[in-house]
């Protein structure tokens, strides 16, 4: 799973990364990336990446977006490393993500990081 510390967990920080961050998105998936400053050390949790996840009610029922939630987080676990550090990322499920099996959700996922310009 994801790493508790790289989770990106208040609603401010997800509003302004959706808001003023750069937006890619594919098939099962959107991305909105927010590149902070890394120089604030007075923090040491905002040095590393966080990531976020949102999956609404379009998607599926309760299970559904769970199951979708899972997937996403363990794919996420393991493209940590190509996001800038200090970074903001919030992944959107789109509801054809609740028919997608695992492989798919990781192409989309690396192809949206591509095109925001991450080295996958």
């Amino acid at each position: 799973m994801l790493p508790a510390a790289a989770r990106l967990r208040r609603r401010e920080d997800f509003a302004a990364t959706v808001r003023r961050g750069r937006r890619a998105g594919r098939g099962t998936v959107t991305l909105s990336l927010l590149r902070t400053h890394c120089g604030d050390e007075a923090d040491p949790q905002t040095a590393g990446p966080l990531v976020g996840f949102a999956v609404s009610r379009g998607v599926g029922g309760a299970a559904t977006r769970n199951l979708v939630a899972r997937r996403l987080r363990h794919l996420m676990r393991d493209r940590l490393e190509c996001l800038p550090p200090g970074s903001r990322l919030v992944v959107r499920a789109l509801p054809p993500a609740a028919a997608a099996d695992h492989r798919t959700l990781g192409q989309d996922l690396d192809s949206a990081l591509t095109r925001l310009g991450l080295p996958r």
